[in-house]
């Protein structure tokens, strides 16, 4: 017997309106969902009118439960895994199950849609080129520090999810970590009905939590800007040294490609400066 199918399927962050009409047919379809929290996928599936069956599955019983998951799809049946809201295995359990699913020939499929992670870069006005999620940082004073510090000099953006009672202390570290200066976006309750936008500086955000003008409530996915080129000039001429022994040997746009991965620098910036060294006018 042919096994089933596991589907990653996404599921509204807020609004039930982002849900995508292939998601609903797949939750329909399927023999059985797999849920983080029954409690917050019965209300979705009650609005579509779904009635299929739900298993709890999270971090604390994900041992227990994964053989059995593993066992309907190898028997021939179609399984859903769901979150509690967006994208799977994005801060959320589930790895477990799609690793092991894979690795007994069960086929793994996505059902993209709401992501909160690309909802918030969509709209924060930073750089997308390259970017890094940090998912939640640890709640505890001395190691949310660590992290941030460990951070400090990342150039690519940095996106992050912040419960709100421990949204104004983030901000405190992170002013520490990067300074004041450093532009920075937060996305409050994306989707939902106070959703609510900020931008400007971390400065200016962390003034704002503090004078109550940015409230501490709901769910906040935060971004940041990333540091700036350290040492700017000696860093270009590093970048010219290597783009030039690229183009002796590859066409400009591989080696942008290339040193883009030598260097953890965006390849369209890099592929610019290539056709410059090459003798060529970049497109506007």
């Amino acid at each position: 017997m042919a096994a089933g199918t596991l589907f990653v399927v996404a599921t509204p962050i807020g609004n039930l309106g982002d849900l995508t009409a292939r998601a609903e047919s797949v939750l329909r379809a399927v023999s059985l969902i797999a849920v983080e929290d029954s409690r917050r996928t019965a209300p979705l599936l009650s609005s579509l009118g779904v009635r299929t069956p739900l298993l709890p599955y999270h971090e604390h019983n994900a041992e227990a439960r994964t053989p059995q998951l593993l066992e309907r799809l190898l028997a021939g049946e179609d399984v859903a895994l769901v979150s509690d809201a967006g994208t799977p295995l994005i801060a959320d359990p589930g790895y477990r199950l799609v690793r092991e699913a894979r690795e007994a020939g069960v086929l793994v499929t996505p059902v993209p849609g709401p992501s909160a992670v690309m909802a918030a870069l969509s709209v924060a006005g930073l750089a997308t080129d390259v970017f890094t999620f940090h998912g939640f940082l640890p709640p505890k004073a001395m190691a949310r520090r660590r992290a941030l510090e460990a951070l400090a000099k990342a150039e690519g953006t940095l996106v992050f999810f912040e419960a709100p009672h421990r949204i104004e202390a983030a901000l405190e570290d992170a002013v520490s970590a990067f300074g004041s200066s450093r532009e920075a976006y937060l996305g409050r309750e994306l989707t939902k009905r106070f959703e609510s936008h900020y931008r400007g500086t971390l400065g200016t955000l962390l003034d704002a939590v503090r004078t109550e003008a940015l409230p501490a409530r709901g769910e906040f996915v935060w971004v940041v800007a990333g540091a700036p080129a350290a040492a700017g000039a000696d860093l270009a001429l590093g970048e010219d040294q290597v783009l030039r022994e690229l183009l002796k040997a590859l066409p400009p746009a591989r080696a942008a490609r290339v040193a883009a991965a030598l260097l953890g620098k965006g390849k369209r910036q890099l592929y610019e400066r290539a056709l410059v060294l090459g003798g060529e006018t970049p497109s506007p």
